[in-house]
């Protein structure tokens, strides 16, 4: 990870963004000024030195839920992260690998799943489960992993093209073993930038989720923040603050694993990173004094030489 972000801004930024937001899901319930079932006196109450955040419609700070609600989104987006990392992972590098029918199938079935509405078979299935956590994590999971399955088979059919993948399997190495030793590792990194990359529209997809009632509603997230306040009309109340933290942190993530992701992604592909082509790129330049010099006199002595 060190030597991919090395030296990009952009990752650096992003990278410190996600540490910061993982260590507020970390520490956050034992910082926050109150439980997140506690309420005070007043609703409503804009930020103040008692409240920071101020407090929603029954009085809950607000300060206090997005501590908690951290850690909930966070959760889900990660573990959805993890589930469609593995799945895509594992088709990617069959189909990549075996190609013929095994390619064909695995392909198809990608495709179906592609051609799906996500957010509409989200809400469909999650209607049907019933609102859980654990629910929403599978959902999720289950639909990401295609982009990431059709992006790792393009780059393992590739690398089972290379010399030392056939030279493995000329002496005797099994297919396995190649894999193991020779294709994973090389689409590490590759499946590192989609997995950060789908974190974000984990977190995405659950705030989705439990804005429209289908999250734990037992479970603070920051969906379920912005679910209770379009629910109670904070917005005509003119309650700013308690929808902004919830929907800031939730942009924060997303801008943050991009710039984590494509970043990683530019790494492995240099060519990516180039914008435009130049000229002057294509000129060949002697970096030896005395070879440019020699060059120089041959091409005058061939302008002088008689046809």
């Amino acid at each position: 990870m060190t030597h991919l972000l090395g030296g990009r801004k952009p990752a650096l930024i992003g990278l410190a963004m996600l540490v910061a937001f993982v260590l507020m899901a970390f520490i956050g319930p034992l910082i926050a000024p109150y439980s997140d079932t506690a309420t005070s006196t007043a609703i409503y109450m804009p930020p103040s030195a008692g409240h920071w955040l101020g407090t929603d419609d029954v009085g809950g700070d607000m300060l206090s839920l997005v501590l908690y609600g951290g850690r909930t989104s966070l959760f889900v987006g990660g573990a959805a992260a993890g589930v469609a990392m593995l799945i895509g992972g594992v088709v990617g590098v069959l189909a990549g690998y075996a190609g013929g029918a095994v390619d064909m199938v695995l392909m198809r079935i990608t495709d179906y799943f592609l051609v799906i509405p996500d957010l509409a078979l989200m809400i469909v299935v999650a209607a049907l489960w019933g609102p859980s956590l654990t629910h929403t994590i599978f959902v999720i999971g289950l639909l990401l992993w295609t982009s990431t399955a059709r992006v790792l088979r393009a780059q393992v059919k590739s690398l089972r093209e290379r010399a030392y993948v056939k030279r493995a399997l000329s002496m005797g190495a099994g297919h396995v073993s190649v894999m193991a030793r020779h294709i994973v590792p090389q689409v590490g990194p590759l499946l590192m930038a989609n997995t950060v990359i789908s974190i974000a529209v984990a977190i995405f997809d659950e705030s989705a989720l439990a804005f429209l009632g289908l999250s734990d509603p037992n479970r603070v997230s920051w969906g379920t923040i912005l679910e209770h306040a379009n629910e109670r009309t904070a917005a005509s109340n003119g309650a700013w603050w308690v929808v902004a933290p919830a929907g800031v942190c939730i942009a924060l993530v997303v801008v943050a694993c991009y710039l984590v992701g494509s970043s990683i992604e530019d790494a492995l592909n240099p060519r990516l990173a180039v914008s435009h082509l130049s000229a002057r790129s294509w000129r060949l330049r002697s970096t030896n004094p005395l070879a440019g010099r020699a060059l120089a006199a041959e091409a005058r002595r061939d302008r002088r030489r008689p046809a």
